[in-house]
Parts: C-alpha cells; structure tokens; sequence
C-alpha cells in the first residue's frame, strides 16, 4: 500500500497550515536563523571540507536545499547519523546510491568513538591533497536542527584530545533535545601540523518547506519543535505511516509470546518517566526501568496490532483510515493508563507514544524512500 491516502488524510487534518517564513498560521523560521544561514554561507567559502550532518531515517527530508548550491562545489562528505534507530536493512540502498552520484556518504552513530573515528579517517583522506600546500584547514559541521551535530562535534573533540594530546582547553557543544540549542558558531582545534579545525554550526531549516509531508517527517525526527505543528498532528502521521506500510502486522513475528499476552512482572511497581529517554536528558535505567518500558511497549505494539488485525475497511479510504487512527488513540490511551476523563488526554498520547518511537523503542524506520537512480540530492 503507498502513502497516498496517508498524505491526503494527513494534509485534511492539517488544513492550511503551510512551513513558511513569513505568513500563514505557523511562523517555524525564528530570526536567529536567518542570521546564522548568512554566516554559514560566509565560513562555507572559506571551508576545505564541509560535513554535511543529515537525519538517516530522513536522508532526504533532512537536506537543507538553501546551502546545496555552495555545498556543490565543495569536498563534502554526507553523515547520515543516528543509523542505530534507521532500518538496518535499507540503510546500506542509501550509502550505495550516494556512491552511484560521486558523493562520499558514510552511516554514523554520533556517540559512537569507534563510528566518529571512521568518519575522521574518511575527513583526512579526502583532505590529503590539501594539506600538503595548506597549514590551517577547516572542516564545518552543518545540517538541520537535531541530527546530531553537536553530539559529533564533541565525539570529534574528545578522539582528537586523546588522539594529539592535551590541548587548549576547549568547551564542548551544547546539545539538548530541542531544535536550534546551538545559536552560534563556535571553532574547535581538533588536530595540529597542520592545524585542523572544525566548525560547529546551529541547525537552520530553509525558509519555506516544499511539502507538508517534508514537514511532517522533520517534525516526527525533532528537527521542527512539536509546539510548531502540534504533538497530536505528527502522531497522526506517524500512525498513518505505521498503517499503511503494515508495520504493526510484523511486531506479532517479532514479539510473537509478548504479544499472546505473556507480561513481565516487576517486583518494583513504578512508574518510569519516559522524558528520560529523551536526548540529554538520559539517564541508565535500572532493572525495573527497563522491565517498565518493556512492558509498555509490547502494551503499545499489541494494541496497534490488534486494531490493525481488526480493521475491515479500505486502508485507501480517507475515512476508513482516519476512523482506524481514531481507533488506535484510544486503544493507546489504555495502553499508557492515560485516565478518559483527562482534558489533556490526546496531548498525553501524543507525547509518550512520540517519545518511544524516537527512542527507537518501536524498532528501526527510514521514512524517505531511496530515489530513482537518475536523481541527485
């Protein structure tokens, strides 16, 4: 089944909203990015390599076509981050096709060393042929907001200090959860003879968002405050997403037992914040934690199957599809023991079922579909 109808029910809901700078109902373009976009324009001139920071469950979705023009012309590598939460099975199409256009392309996991490391030795060999004639190099860092900029930066600075020793005492980047926490462009000195270094960018969409589905997926990734679009709005697409590609049929193959209704009993009864599965906010979970999330996502997984295995109508119908989501948010309701009379019962849904999917608690997806050969991103 396409997503068609998952777009059309998705863009109803919506009705006039559009992602644009200036006018109608959102405004999602604060003033601090417009200024950063001129000074990154102004530091790619002077770039020997640029890092090009991409979502690698929205490979597409998460380019910022204002910069591809100066992007074009420079050494340029593609990180497709965060590829722990990407389909491990689709992943590989992606590195491939940017192979098949000429364009470097490697899958990272930011907080991985031994990833960022790769990365690095990927950096120094496309930079060989400079530096014998250049003693100062720069490498920026850029991309939109939350695809894990920051995180590499820091994974950079802290393999270049045990790597070159100790050098001048550098802050690391700020990252949080939110889109836009980096405002500033900040420059780390991450290796010396020559001297190299590399330089942070805040995340800047472009002013207007060709499609409200690109919306969407950037908003589902975090790259778009939830507050722009609603937290109930992007949960409706993602279900929709969820519905038509059939994906809660395959969690019964995954989790057969679980989902018969085997549960984990915890000796602690508690309640887990799931805001601290949140980037930054982090914290190791104990033994109960872990049992309590477990326990809540099979939960999660069961009652999207059992809707979905229950549904009789025509997914390719707007109202069937629609009646089928309205299903599923009630059964998530019960899921997460959210109270029916709660007046902010759908925001809550919205929120925590948000919340595992960018986990990855819900498993692995890439939500852009890998191009036709013949096109270039």
């Amino acid at each position: 089944m396409g997503l068609g109808v998952a777009k059309t029910v998705i863009k109803k809901g919506l009705g006039e909203v559009g992602f644009n700078a200036g006018g109608g109902p959102i405004n999602w373009f604060p003033g601090h990015m417009a200024a950063a976009t001129r000074a990154i324009k102004d530091r790619l001139k002077l770039a020997d390599l640029v890092i090009e920071v991409r979502d690698a469950c929205i490979p597409i979705s998460s380019i910022n076509h204002q910069l591809q023009p100066q992007l074009s012309s420079k050494r340029r590598v593609v990180a497709l981050n965060k590829k722990d939460l990407a389909n491990p099975n689709i992943i590989h199409k992606w590195t491939r096709y940017f192979d098949s256009h000429n364009q470097d392309c490697m899958a990272i996991n930011a907080h991985s060393k031994s990833s960022v490391n790769k990365l690095l030795e990927l950096v120094e060999f496309k930079l060989k042929e400079v530096i014998s004639r250049e003693p100062t190099l720069l490498v920026l860092v850029i991309g939109v907001p939350n695809v894990g900029k920051s995180a590499l930066i820091n994974s950079i600075h802290q393999i270049a200090s045990s790597r070159f020793g100790v050098q001048q005492k550098m802050k690391r980047a700020t990252v949080g959860p939110l889109p836009g926490v980096t405002q500033d462009i900040a420059g780390y000195k991450i290796a010396h003879q020559p001297s190299i270094y590399v330089l942070d960018t805040p995340g800047v969409l472009v002013p207007s968002i060709p499609d409200i589905e690109t919306g969407l997926k950037l908003a589902l990734a975090g790259s778009v405050k939830d507050s722009v679009v609603g937290e109930e709005r992007i949960a409706q697409y993602l279900l929709a997403v969820l519905n038509t590609r059939g994906t809660p049929l395959h969690w019964k193959h995954l989790n057969n037992r679980r989902l018969e209704g085997i549960r984990y009993d915890s000796k602690e009864k508690h309640e887990y914040n799931l805001k601290d599965l949140r980037p930054k906010r982090r914290k190791p979970p104990n033994d109960s934690d872990m049992l309590f999330i477990e326990d809540l996502v099979t939960e999660v997984q069961c009652a999207l199957y059992l809707t979905l295995l229950e549904f009789t109508g025509n997914m390719e119908d707007e109202s069937d599809l629609e009646g089928l989501i309205e299903q599923q948010f009630e059964a998530l309701q019960k899921a997460f023991k959210i109270p029916h009379k709660a007046s902010e019962a759908r925001m809550m849904i919205s929120k925590k079922f948000l919340t595992l999917f960018r986990a990855g608690k819900l498993g692995p997806f890439i939500l852009d579909d890998v191009p036709n050969a013949n096109t270039v991103s």
